[in-house]
């Protein structure tokens, strides 16, 4: 709401009423399709986030988003376009399916890297290159993001495979 006062350059006391009552509106809403279940034995596991953790794992992300920026640019920039295309699949050990949704949307967030599917606890993954997965198949992100939910230190991914290679595709 903040940003939307700022950009909209109306200060007046219409305006911020107006403002007021469209976000009360919303989190109402949003309250109620909060208490509602969408899936068998589904519950409130964002209650579990470690909010305090979560500064720390959003500055991670952005640096490593970066840092792979700055490698797939140096791919494609690259005369001969050292484009080692790969697909991989590993199976994650994840208390709730919020860590899941989090560990996909980072893989695809960060560039050179790309979720295709999440069946269950198995991830496909689509890689630019195989320095693009280093991250997944070291367990370093996976990692970050049980941390958002747990403090326990144990290893996530198992049975990570390269499942085709740029030859096999």
């Amino acid at each position: 709401m903040g940003f939307w006062y700022l950009m909209s350059g109306f200060f007046d006391i219409t305006h911020t009423i107006m403002g007021l009552l469209s976000v009360g509106i919303v989190m109402g809403i949003n309250y109620q399709l909060k208490t509602f279940s969408f899936y068998e034995n589904e519950t409130d596991i964002i209650k579990d986030l470690r909010f305090f953790y979560a500064p720390y794992y959003f500055i991670w992300l952005i640096v490593q988003i970066i840092i792979s920026g700055i490698e797939v640019a140096k791919i494609l920039l690259s005369p001969s376009l050292p484009i080692q295309a790969t697909v991989v699949r590993f199976k994650v050990n994840f208390p709730n399916p919020h860590c899941k949704m989090i560990l996909g949307n980072s893989i695809t967030l960060t560039p050179g890297t790309l979720t295709v599917d999440i069946n269950e606890d198995e991830f496909i993954v689509h890689a630019i290159s195989t320095a693009s997965f280093e991250g997944i198949a070291s367990d370093e992100m996976p990692k970050k993001v049980l941390k958002l939910f747990s403090s326990e230190e144990r290893k996530v991914i198992s049975d990570f495979e390269v499942i085709k290679t740029k030859e096999e595709l």
